[in-house]
């Protein structure tokens, strides 16, 4: 049989009972729910990390498998909140607030449902206003995983075209030097995960064992320059020296070997955050 999968994220951390209160109330659904956390500990109201961390695992998970996204600055707003089919055929309920810019440039969605949030969401919670993760979200999440048919008994939304999204730069090759942003860190380790595709690298000649020039911007300020070895992985450098490598989103990522490459260098992520690499 067919596991009932259903994921959650979150800006919530699990400092008090906001996790617990969005499992039970999914339990209440449906108590044969398997219920996995991807994080809940987005930067508050980070709507860009949202986005990226959903795009990193949603292709990890069987088809069919239900995301619960909940980071919403604009909760008990006019924001809309929405379910949405994806064309690797996941499910996402997320407010409409960018949290699907990645998954919608990356994977693509099929179709997209409104979330009536007077009446799709957990019965007697209508006077509360500030709480959606768990009496909008993780509730129509719950229903959709507990019984596909759910997803299509919502209103149909917009074209998927209307999703909004957050602005997401695509790097580019000058025929010397590769221009692309800081998107994430691999937050514990503290390295920098770029948007710049391994093909990328391929096509300026980089390969495993060549030298690279590093150079980072914040706005217009270079914060850092420097040479490092373009490697496998980090072994490939003794303990405390730079490495370039392939990350396991098959990208570039820059890291100190044991040590925090954005704290020793005071490196942040954005699109303010430019990075530019060149074969030395």
């Amino acid at each position: 049989m067919k596991k009932k999968l259903l994921v959650l994220q979150t800006d919530f951390g699990l400092v008090d009972g906001a996790v617990a209160a969005m499992h039970g109330v999914a339990y209440m659904v449906a108590q044969d729910l398997t219920i996995n956390n991807l994080t809940h500990d987005i930067p508050p109201y980070d709507i860009n990390a949202a986005s990226y961390r959903l795009w990193q695992t949603i292709n990890y998970w069987p088809t069919g498998t239900v995301f619960v996204s909940v980071v919403d600055p604009g909760v008990g707003s006019s924001r809309q909140s929405i379910a949405v089919k994806t064309k690797s055929g996941h499910y996402v309920v997320t407010p409409d607030n960018g949290t699907l810019t990645h998954v919608k440039k990356f994977i693509g969605i099929e179709s997209t449902r409104i979330i009536d949030e007077a009446t799709n969401r957990l019965p007697h919670s209508e006077e509360s206003h500030t709480f959606h993760g768990r009496d909008v979200y993780v509730y129509n999440g719950a229903m959709i995983a507990n019984d596909s048919n759910y997803f299509d008994s919502l209103a149909v939304g917009d074209d998927v075209n209307e999703v909004i999204k957050l602005e997401v730069l695509d790097p580019v090759f000058d025929g010397e030097v590769i221009h692309g942003v800081i998107d994430i860190l691999d937050i514990r380790f503290g390295s920098l995960w770029t948007n710049i595709p391994s093909s990328l690298l391929k096509e300026a000649d980089i390969n495993t064992g060549d030298t690279i020039l590093v150079t980072i911007h914040h706005h217009d300020m270079k914060q850092y320059q420097n040479q490092m070895l373009f490697g496998h992985s980090f072994a490939d450098v003794k303990i405390g020296e730079t490495v370039g490598y392939v990350n396991s989103l098959i990208r570039l990522g820059i890291a100190i070997n044991q040590q925090s490459f954005s704290d020793t260098y005071k490196i942040g992520t954005g699109n303010e955050w430019k990075i530019s690499i060149k074969k030395v």
